[in-house]
């Protein structure tokens, strides 16, 4: 405590040196912090080096087969991994468990009606299964999709209904250190190019993905969207959203593209959806729960299409696979996702962690994309060829260093070519930390910053990988490895 004569000393050399506060600096310092207060916690803890060594030795170095009780920081996806809200949470009380027509559905087809403008909403169990619904209902054998940077799941759907994923994105994406806003565009010439080759016939639909997640999180431009609508359009050619992170490509679009900087991020919402047929959504990414997802449409004639098979995967079109507890949660998520103060503090805290990376000489993909950050093992690891795996090779060491979890995205998740069985080698071969909404802390963030650095440091000791076990699909999942010698 001061005495009477130094608090007045103290008082007076803070109000003789203050900075004059203004309400312009209040919102600028409110706009670097986060938009909500803490009400519970969950405890953490670091597992010994020894641990660490055995744990990792255990999953046949593949981080995916790691307990989660023994990871420190996961940064592994943001699916499902987020933090609800106490309305959230209120919400999961107030679940109408019917198994059809359940009150929690027409909450959730309201929310989707207003945000996004589609009339017709079948909820599914996450997306995948959404993706699984919509594919089986219109991909048949030798059908191709085209799209931007398809991800793991949506290749894995079309190739396992016999037809072909075709990359259509822009050359510059492949760039990872140009520094362009919206690197997650279409290529047009490339996609007429397709439309031009195999016709309506051949071609059910256009996916576009947005953000981009294996192009590194990068986002899709309004203009952009519009033109490969107009040009689906003169083809016959239905346009798919995968909407997952739609609301932090509508904060990019909102804040790099120009005449978009006044609009409200719900217009952008209602602007980005009406370049569309069809939507897929998992809602464990934009809608901040931790499981779900739907297919919404315009059109009575796709929805008609899809149904029956969401009956026969997922359950009733009015539960889809989900408690009404979460249809609800659901619901309330979708419009605390396109909270424009959320995303700033949102897209904010992935920028934190990829400017700290950046200022500390490591290689990381820019401009960052808005779930997470992307560390270019080419450039990283670039005495391991990509047919050994640079990318679980880091996250392997990036775990026994510092209980920190990544995930690869690159030449393990590309897969093998379906006609040749050969590995192919992705453009960008990547290693994502990806930050789940509203868990962690910039502190958090400063030490898996270090845990980088540690590795970095000590790049040129870390060897290959060589596979042990390869599941025949999706096999990043659940590969094993060892060491190459």
């Amino acid at each position: 405590m001061f005495s009477g004569s130094g608090a007045a000393r103290f008082l007076t050399y803070l109000f003789i040196n203050r900075e004059p506060f203004s309400p312009a600096m209040g919102e600028e310092i409110f706009r670097d912090m986060e938009p909500f207060r803490i009400k519970m916690v969950e405890p953490i803890h670091l597992p010994s080096r020894e641990d660490r060594e055995r744990f990792l030795e255990e999953a046949g170095l593949n981080v995916f087969l790691i307990r989660g009780e023994n990871i420190l920081i996961d940064l592994l996806t943001d699916s499902g991994t987020g933090a609800m809200s106490d309305r959230q949470w209120a919400g999961l009380m107030m679940g109408d468990e019917t198994y059809a027509g359940s009150r929690n559905f027409y909450n959730l087809e309201a929310a989707v009606r207003d945000i996004l403008g589609f009339e017709y909403v079948l909820p599914c169990h996450q997306g995948r299964g959404a993706e699984n619904v919509l594919h089986t209902a219109l991909i048949k054998a030798g059908d191709v999709v085209p799209g931007n940077t398809h991800f793991d799941t949506t290749k894995a759907h079309i190739e396992h209904k016999k037809g072909r994923a075709i990359d259509c994105t822009i050359d510059e994406a492949a760039d990872p250190y140009l520094d362009l806003p919206f690197k997650g565009n279409l290529d047009l010439k490339k996609l007429e190019d397709v439309y031009k080759q195999y016709g309506r016939e051949k071609i059910p639909f256009t996916v576009v993905t947005a953000t981009c997640n294996s192009g590194g999180g990068q986002p899709v431009s309004l203009e952009n969207m519009r033109k490969v609508a107009e040009l689906s359009g003169r083809y016959g050619i239905p346009v798919c959203l995968d909407g997952a992170r739609f609301a932090e490509n509508c904060y990019f679009i909102k804040k790099r593209e120009k005449g978009m900087e006044n609009m409200p991020i719900k217009d952008i919402a209602r602007e980005t959806a009406a370049c569309f047929d069809m939507m897929t959504m998992s809602s464990k990414k934009d809608a901040i729960v931790n499981i779900g997802g739907f297919i919404a449409t315009g059109s009575r004639e796709i929805y008609d299409s899809v149904k029956n098979f969401g009956i026969l995967f997922e359950g009733f079109v009015t539960y889809g696979g989900l408690a009404g507890r979460d249809l609800e949660a659901m619901a309330r998520g979708l419009y605390e996702g396109i909270d424009e103060d959320y995303l700033t503090y949102r897209i904010g805290h992935v920028r934190y962690l990829g400017e700290k990376l950046r200022n500390m000489g490591m290689p990381v993909l820019w401009p960052p994309g808005g779930h997470a950050i992307y560390l270019d093992m080419k450039e990283f690891l670039p005495n391991i060829p990509q047919d050994q795996f640079p990318g679980m090779a880091f996250c392997a060491h990036l775990y026994l260093e510092s209980g920190v979890r990544g995930v690869e995205i690159g030449t393990l998740l590309n897969g093998r070519d379906p006609d040749t069985g050969m590995n192919r080698p992705a453009k960008l071969e990547l290693v994502r930390l990806t930050i789940p909404r509203r868990v962690y802390t910039h502190r958090h963030l400063d030490y898996v910053a270090k845990a980088v650095k540690k590795v970095w440091d000590m790049r040129d000791s870390i060897r290959g990988l060589e596979l042990t076990e390869e599941p025949p699909v999706l096999r990043h999942f659940t590969a094993r490895f060892k060491w190459v010698e």
